[in-house]
């Protein structure tokens, strides 16, 4: 989600009629410290290098950056990311909004609408030089989603979220209390729907309240692994409370549409 940043979008999902905006920071979570070093935030650049808003993001490869198409979307041109757990006090001098600890070019699913951004609402960077680490994030199997609709106990499986969003969002009128620490931040919420008809069957809705925490704006793009797993099952989209309470919209990329797009990338599960 994107929230009081340099720029705000707010879309109607018309076949609910339920305003949705562009989500998300993990909620009543907790830091990820160096639970998942492959997660990054990224700030989005237009042409003349002036910040427009900031997301979250998983490493995917050495090169490859995965992300929401509303975080890549017309004016970014390029992309700074950082991979620090707490950005702010990670390295001294590291260059917050302008320079991170590497950059890259910002692509947005050919399908995808602004106007209608949570239907194809993936992004991908592809960096100018690697970051070469350890462990990546991993893509799920062709339709692997759609067995969690099927199972008894659905509400029993949980996601990993992870981002830098906000910790804490309240009212327009009472902004000023709102918690931005550019920290990574790790929350488990649980699954609410999926193939339902409120989501079709590119969306998840994951829980998002004290017990089980859950994401917020600037979490955008922002990994929900499954289960414990490096398995994106799909990245933070929307939310429907704006305060980020409630429940968080998760894009799923399990689907052929993203799947085939990804690969002419070289990526694939």
């Amino acid at each position: 989600m994107r929230k009081k940043l340099l720029l705000t979008a707010l879309s109607v999902l018309a076949l609910v009629m339920l305003t949705v905006s562009p989500a998300a920071a993990i909620t009543d979570g907790a830091p990820d410290g160096s639970g998942h070093p492959y997660v990054g935030l990224m700030v989005a650049q237009d042409a003349n290098g002036n910040p427009l808003w900031r997301c979250s993001g998983t490493l995917m490869s050495p090169t490859l950056f995965l992300t929401a198409g509303h975080c890549t979307e017309a004016p970014a041109a390029h992309v700074e990311i950082w991979f620090d757990a707490d950005v702010d006090a990670g390295r001294p001098g590291n260059g917050y909004p302008f320079n991170g600890q590497v950059g890259g070019t910002p692509y947005t699913h050919p399908q995808y609408n602004p106007n209608a951004f949570f239907l194809y609402d993936l992004g991908l960077v592809v960096l100018d030089e690697p970051m070469v680490m350890s462990q990546y994030g991993k893509l799920p199997k062709l339709d692997s989603l759609d067995k969690l609709a099927r199972q008894r106990g659905q509400q029993d499986q949980t996601f990993t979220a992870v981002g830098y969003g906000l910790q804490k969002s309240f009212p327009d009128a009472a902004a000023w209390k709102d918690q931005a620490f550019r920290v990574r931040m790790v929350a488990t919420p649980h699954l609410i729907q999926i193939n339902t008809g409120f989501t079709g069957d590119g969306s998840l809705l994951l829980s998002n309240n004290a017990n089980t925490g859950g994401t917020c704006f600037g979490d955008s793009g922002g990994p929900n692994f499954v289960g414990s797993s490096n398995v994106v099952g799909g990245v933070t989209s929307f939310g429907i409370n704006g305060n980020c309470a409630g429940t968080g919209g998760v894009y799923r990329v399990d689907r052929a549409d993203d799947l085939n797009w990804l690969a002419t990338f070289g990526l694939v599960p």
